[in-house]
């Protein structure tokens, strides 16, 4: 499992010009899931982002996590994270997992993050969608699960 992770201020996600999910402060995550993917990556990468000290105290520092700002978290399913591009001019996206393992997979993540009381919001899984993201610092990080 790999997702990018970028702390934001406000994100949003629509689909056919309808805003299906957003946020105001926390997380914005691209999530990609490949077929070698279980229930323990799944787990791990939640535990992980969930605690990251990605958040600034009162020096500036970065030493507070989602958890501890109360921060929410944009979940948006992003199979392209798996694309090859290393050939030719067209990406290779084989190891992307195929879209009902990977849709499960991404339904227990989200599941998974939101057992840790955190509210999570998600865009349509397999729809086209736009997604507007305000990176606040700008701190992005990519979490893989291998």
């Amino acid at each position: 499992m790999r997702v990018v992770l970028q702390r934001s201020k406000r994100s949003s996600v629509t689909v056919d010009n309808e805003i299906v999910g957003q946020i105001e402060f926390g997380l914005t995550l691209l999530v990609g899931v490949t077929h070698e993917d279980t229930l323990e990556d799944v787990n791990y990468v939640a535990e992980k982002i969930v605690n990251l000290r990605i958040f600034e105290d009162e020096n500036g520092k970065m030493n507070h996590s989602l958890v501890d700002v109360k921060g929410e978290i944009l979940s948006i399913s992003q199979f392209t994270l798996y694309g090859d591009s290393k050939k030719g001019r067209r990406p290779n996206f084989m190891a992307a997992a195929k879209p009902e393992l990977a849709e499960d997979l991404y339904n227990q993540f989200n599941g998974a993050l939101r057992s840790k009381d955190i509210k999570v919001q998600t865009g349509v899984f397999g729809a086209m969608m736009d997604v507007s993201i305000s990176n606040d610092g700008p701190v992005t990080l990519i979490i893989d699960s291998k």
